[in-house]
């Protein structure tokens, strides 16, 4: 069992002000695997006035001074890529062998996009008589979530390092072990102390007192709506900034004269990665009702081979935890109990496993969009299948959801995906599997969240506007 019983504070590895901790469980052998320290309030307010101290001179290192100790950091981190994958693969459940992909890989490869972005602060806009500058915000508590913890985290703090903010981290408790190897990482690649902190904990403790601590400028945070909610009270009365991505139940829509195959193989692999537990996933399929057979029967004839385990030819990993485990298989049974058609799946153990979280992959035919399974975020690997008339009714139902995060669109072309697309309320749309592009602004609308996140969008989410006049 690993121990970890250190914060990283100020450039140094110290002693938590309490005795709490947090035993980890691996959720595919339900053994503990780690223990790690849980700070307190204290320890947040030293971390704080370390950040503080740093943002003075960090603030003014020039941006190519900045983007080498970027470049320097994805380097360090790319030499810990396999210490990274294992430990993100046994505290959350992904197989080893797809979290170098998009656990590991892709957030190195974000975080030195924001290496030639450092630039982007040294650019003025003149305005008549008047200078517009881009001003590093501050000191930034970063909250990041359990689902892809480097993503997430990176995604964080990589511009925030780029505009010259310095920084208070704290991952979700089951999904800590790669902070602790960025905090190494921080420290092999000599940034100065202060600039980065760590300090790990419970939510309603480490969380809340970064969120309130009145010498935080900034809070982003990923995860649930409810929790976002929270965090924006606590932040609220001392007027900061926050900045948050949030739940998701994103349509995958299917028009009529789409190839249906490929949306289909687009829609499993998208939902089954991760083992559903990803914010943008197309958990909410709309089908041409004559289609909808068709589609059922090539779900069947497919979904096989998405393999469960945690091996070499696994797809499917298991829940990340107890919790998520029993959650999942409640809202199973819920859609069975409001009269969802189970096509394939259910509540019963895979074939084979006898511990671990895993559940079968499942898919609910003839849904109503009224339904919670159709409109409440499951976080894990279930499919509603919810047959439409017309294109219009697809969109309408489509945008019913109190969510705006992500969408996907299937259509006989790009023209034709493009006129659906710009109807319908996500923040982000995917015309016949378009590839994602870590250099495009991510984020969502109404309950999913605000800002944005990666590309430029996200550099200025941790910046401030000075006008000087002349």
């Amino acid at each position: 069992m690993s121990l970890y019983q250190k914060l990283f504070i100020d450039g140094q590895w110290v002693e938590s002000q309490g005795s709490q901790r947090f035993s980890l469980i691996n959720p595919a052998t339900e053994q503990v695997c780690a223990d790690v320290v849980m700070g307190t309030t204290e320890d947040v307010d030293k971390a704080v006035q370390a950040a503080r101290r740093a943002f003075k001179s960090w603030r003014l290192t020039s941006s190519e001074e900045r983007a080498r100790y970027i470049e320097k950091l994805a380097d360090a981190l790319h030499d810990r890529r396999d210490d990274l994958a294992q430990t993100i693969s046994d505290s959350m459940g992904i197989p080893k062998h797809l979290a170098y992909d998009c656990q590991v890989d892709e957030p190195i490869n974000i975080l030195r996009t924001y290496a030639s972005r450092t630039s982007l602060m040294d650019e003025v806009e003149v305005i008549g008589n008047a200078q517009v500058f881009r001003k590093a915000i501050g000191v930034c508590a970063l909250i990041s979530p359990w689902n892809y913890p480097l993503n997430q985290l990176i995604g964080k703090m990589a511009p925030a390092l780029a505009a010259g903010c310095t920084m208070i981290l704290k991952p979700a408790e089951q999904t800590s072990l790669q902070d602790f190897i960025v905090a190494e990482c921080i420290d092999a690649a000599g940034i100065p102390a202060g600039v980065v902190n760590l300090v790990p904990g419970y939510g309603p403790e480490v969380g809340a007192a970064m969120s309130a601590h009145p010498d935080v400028d900034l809070v982003s945070f990923t995860g649930s709506t409810r929790a976002g909610a929270l965090i924006a009270q606590a932040a609220a009365p001392t007027v900061k900034r926050v900045v948050q991505e949030l739940g998701g139940k994103s349509p995958l829509i299917m028009a009529p004269d789409c190839d249906l195959n490929a949306a289909i193989e687009y829609g499993l692999d998208d939902v089954l990665i991760n083992t559903g537990q990803t914010c943008t996933a197309y958990t909410r399929w709309f089908v041409p009702a004559e289609k909808l057979a068709a589609v059922e029967q090539q779900i069947l004839n497919t979904i096989g081979d998405y393999k469960i385990g945690t091996d070499e030819s696994a797809y499917i990993g298991p829940l990340v935890n107890a919790a998520q485990y029993e959650k999942v298989l409640s809202y199973i049974q819920l859609g069975q109990e409001e009269g969802a058609r189970l096509l394939t799946g259910g509540t019963e153990k895979p074939a084979g496993f006898n511990q671990g979280y895993f559940v079968q992959p499942t898919v609910f035919s003839d849904v109503r969009n009224d339904m919670r399974i159709a409109q409440e975020e499951i976080f894990g690997p279930v499919i509603c299948l919810i047959p439409y008339t017309t294109l219009d009714d697809a969109i309408q139902m489509a945008n019913n959801t109190v969510y705006g995060l992500a969408s996907s669109v299937f259509a006989k072309d790009a023209t034709e995906g493009m006129a659906i697309a710009k109807q319908l309320d996500a923040g982000l749309t995917y015309i016949n599997g378009g590839a994602y592009n870590i250099e495009a602004p991510f984020g969502g609308m109404k309950q999913s969240g605000n800002g944005r996140e990666f590309g430029d969008h996200g550099l200025h989410e941790y910046t401030e506007l000075q006008a000087i006049h002349l």
